[in-house]
């Protein structure tokens, strides 16, 4: 009675600070939804993303990996597949990213990296609603700008470009080229490298840039080159962080790509087609099921799963012999289902140790060898002719007495050596 009490007086006396307090609407949150406004609020959700992002499970990057694609700093060099670009896409720096700092501030750069960054951003707000992003985006900038003040930034170090040699300096072991941005181990490679085309398109570039570098000096354009260094660094910062905050994203997306990959167009419509009509339960008779709402999977025939968590179809189990049992005695008597896992685990680590752990060192020879009995007398047959081959190829060269005896070199320099010839 004594807390019901203190309560009581804690309650009057909250509403006694706060009287023009504005009392909650308590019907309008527990209402019970209609059907309809049920189906609308799963509408909305569906509309939120693409089929290839799968419900939030993956990227959808194939228009960004087209506009990567149609730079004009690539138009010469080999195009990356989907596939590539999944795990170059947030590398800015050599080795993986060969662009320039003088080219990344195009336009047309500048473009991609915003349209990337809002692509991430709009991902990860979507799949993480009950996050504060805007607090994690403000630590994201906070971070950024004490890396500029220092000019730590990766990539946009302000004397970057005044660090590396001069033209035709050494470079460690070799020789650099400033017009070409690249490095020569040899000095005949160096002088060849000059007469080249690319050689010389990159020195007039170069030049030009100097002259309308010489011509910004005295109209202040060097703050504005540097302002635009700074917004092109501030996106490349901003896409790694948001690349690495959805790793987990990145690696199903790699995942679902090189499983599409190894299926028919047919296929992908009718996964695509069944992604879509599934519905989601509705009514009371669910409600009244089990209490956390998930779904039996029917699987009377102990099907393995597919990547949606359901049974693979019956006609696909028997395509494929998943029902065969393959054991390995080598492998330490693991079972493998089906002829295509037999086939692929003899080029497997745990088989290869396996065999490793006989003495047996040439693998490629055992394929098909699941008995460690028959890989043992086939290891010591392999030996045997091995040696027999070594004795073979001493007694090819035959040796001639003076009394017409033929014997092998090695018996020959023997009895020349004892003196009984």
């Amino acid at each position: 009675m004594e807390s019901f009490m203190k309560e009581i007086s804690s309650i009057k006396g909250f509403h006694a600070r706060y009287p023009n307090e504005p009392v909650e609407n308590l019907e309008k949150a527990y209402k019970r939804r209609s059907p309809e406004d049920h189906a609308h609020s799963i509408a909305t959700i569906d509309s939120m993303f693409t089929g290839e992002e799968g419900f939030g499970r993956f990227f959808d990057l194939t228009t960004l990996h087209e506009q990567y694609l149609n730079l004009p700093v690539h138009q010469h060099s080999r195009r990356l597949t989907y596939l590539q670009y999944l795990d170059v896409f947030d590398a800015f720096s050599p080795p993986k990213c060969n662009i320039r700092r003088d080219q990344k501030k195009s336009e047309a750069y500048f473009q991609y990296l915003k349209a990337l960054q809002d692509y991430l951003e709009s991902f990860m707000r979507r799949t993480k609603p009950l996050e504060n992003l805007d607090k994690l985006f403000d630590s994201f900038d906070k971070e950024f700008e004490e890396l500029w003040e220092k000019e730590q930034v990766p990539g946009w170090e302000k004397d970057a470009s005044s660090a590396a040699p001069a033209d035709g300096g050494a470079q460690g072991e070799g020789i650099w080229c400033s017009a070409c941005k690249k490095g020569f181990s040899k000095e005949t490679v160096y002088e060849g490298h000059l007469s080249g085309k690319k050689h010389k398109k990159a020195v007039e570039q170069s030049q030009d840039g100097a002259k309308e570098g010489a011509n910004g000096q005295v109209n202040g354009s060097s703050d504005i080159q540097r302002f635009k260094e700074r917004a092109v660094a501030e996106r490349e910062f901003r896409i790694k962080k948001l690349a690495a905050a959805m790793q987990t994203e990145r690696a199903d997306t790699k995942a679902n790509v090189e499983r599409k990959q190894g299926m028919t167009e047919r296929e992908r419509q009718q996964e695509l087609e069944q992604l879509y009509s599934e519905k989601p339960e509705t009514g009371g008779k669910e409600d009244d099921g089990d209490s956390d709402g998930e779904e039996k999977i029917y699987n009377p025939l102990k099907l393995p799963l597919a990547w949606d968590g359901k049974p693979i179809p019956f006609w696909l189990y028997k395509l494929h012999g998943l029902g065969v049992e393959f054991p390995c005695e080598i492998c330490g008597n693991f079972v493998y289902m089906g002829r295509r896992a037999f086939d692929k685990h003899f080029n497997e680590p745990r088989h290869i140790h396996g065999l490793k752990c006989l003495g047996i060192t040439n693998t490629t020879l055992f394929r098909e060898i699941t008995s460690i009995q028959e890989a043992e007398a086939l290891w010591r047959k392999i030996q045997r002719d091995k040696k027999k081959e070594k004795t073979m190829a001493e007694n090819v060269v035959e040796m001639e007495d003076s009394e017409g005896n033929v014997m092998p070199e090695k018996v020959y320099m023997d009895l020349a050596a004892a003196g009984m010839l």
